[in-house]
């Protein structure tokens, strides 16, 4: 009921209400795989997934769903898929008629997303149910009081790839064993494959010029007023900058704290501005082919209290990642920090130094670059486990 208040003046609210008001419909006879994911995040997670099904098992049609708005709206028309739709509202009625038109043969949910009556009538339709690149936490309702409702949500799966071996041991504890296994976290698949395919963007090597350059992305407020401190600072640097929100009451409020900027968009139609020290990316779908070309990278949303956004985007090129103080819920964050291949600050003191530091000691960066580019290719190949499990068990052969 909050949600659908909040959509009388909130624009993203609004959509996820009206997105629900669209019941799906399907072709009959047709064998599907349905992939659902929460938000964007989840997605590049799953598209690895997605891809590998496609390659081995082209006869299947693939129905990708979203619960978010801007998951939706950005990926509406991703040509992985056959067709991408909200995933409606879960009630017991909408469970059972989306399943009755859709007909899966599999079903994969990714990361998390345990929404009761759809997983029930999965399960009671003896439909199977995947959760790939799962995390767990002793915080989560699975392990508290209340956990014989949420061991329910968690028996309708048929099984469990988890992220790490510590989310294996926290299911134990309430004797849910032999359908889980330590896969990894599909994410690094992803990253791997996009930086495989990159190619060099001309245009981001000429505003370069071989100045030493810090890539930042998926910025918030409070990590642009962090950097644009320290660019006062060090002018002769260039900075790129790829904000999380790309709206224009943004993009003005971004030229206001980097007065000397050009925007992308200006550099693709003017030709000019190449001399600017700062360089906006007011577009979306770049950003993973950015980190190439800093010397050192800042991945935003540490100041925040949902954390930092995926830091294995510029670790997978080798590069030292720099983020805000919130990202104890992230593991790879966790585990690149240890390996001395990121930096967390709390302040535009901290993150001035850290730079420093690095900048100052070519030997000590590149050795923390070949950290990051070794952790992101150490830890690759979930999606093969996953994919060998559907196969070793037949989910998709007739």
């Amino acid at each position: 009921m909050s949600i659908r208040i909040a959509a009388l003046w909130n624009a993203k609210a609004r959509q996820w209400v009206d997105g629900r008001k669209i019941f799906p419909d399907f072709s009959p006879a047709q064998k599907r795989i349905w992939v659902h994911c929460a938000s964007l995040g989840e997605f590049e997670q799953g598209r690895p997934i997605i891809e590998a099904i496609r390659r081995d098992y082209p006869d299947y049609e693939i129905i990708l769903s979203f619960f978010s708005p801007s998951g939706y709206a950005i990926r509406k028309n991703y040509s992985g898929a056959h067709r991408v739709i909200y995933l409606p509202a879960d009630t017991k009625k909408n469970a059972a008629q989306l399943i009755a038109n859709m007909k899966p043969n599999l079903v994969i949910w990714v990361k998390y997303e345990y929404w009761y009556h759809y997983l029930t009538a999965l399960k009671q339709q003896n439909i199977p149910v995947l959760l790939v690149s799962a995390i767990f936490r002793k915080s989560q309702p699975f392990f508290t009081s209340k956990q014989l409702f949420w061991k329910k949500i968690l028996d309708s799966f048929a099984h469990i790839f988890v992220q790490q071996s510590t989310s294996k041991q926290l299911l134990s504890t309430i004797g849910i064993e032999q359908q889980v296994t330590v896969a990894g976290d599909t994410r690094f698949d992803r990253v791997v494959a996009v930086a495989l395919e990159s190619t060099p963007i001309e245009i981001i090597e000429h505003f370069i010029e071989n100045k030493t350059t810090i890539v930042a992305g998926s910025t918030w407020k409070a990590d642009e007023q962090l950097l644009a401190s320290y660019f006062e600072k060090h002018p002769q640097q260039k900075l790129i900058i790829a904000p999380h929100e790309i709206h224009a009451s943004h993009i003005r409020t971004l030229l206001q704290l980097f007065p000397k900027a050009v925007l992308y968009s200006q550099l693709m139609e003017q030709k000019a501005g190449y001399d600017a020290p700062v360089l906006i990316i007011d577009n979306i779908g770049l950003l993973s082919k950015l980190y190439q070309y800093g010397h050192l990278t800042y991945v935003g949303g540490g100041f925040n209290s949902s954390g930092i956004h995926n830091i294995l985007e510029s670790a997978v090129y080798g590069k030292v990642v720099i983020f805000g103080p919130n990202y104890e819920k992230f593991a790879e964050a966790k585990a690149l920090v240890e390996a001395g291949a990121a930096f967390s600050v709390s302040d535009a003191k901290t993150f001035e130094k850290t730079t420093s530091d690095l900048l100052e000691n070519d030997g000590l960066l590149r050795s923390k670059n070949n950290t990051a580019r070794t952790f992101v290719q150490e830890n690759a190949g979930a999606t093969k486990k996953i994919m060998d499990y559907i196969y070793a068990n037949r989910l998709l052969t007739n």
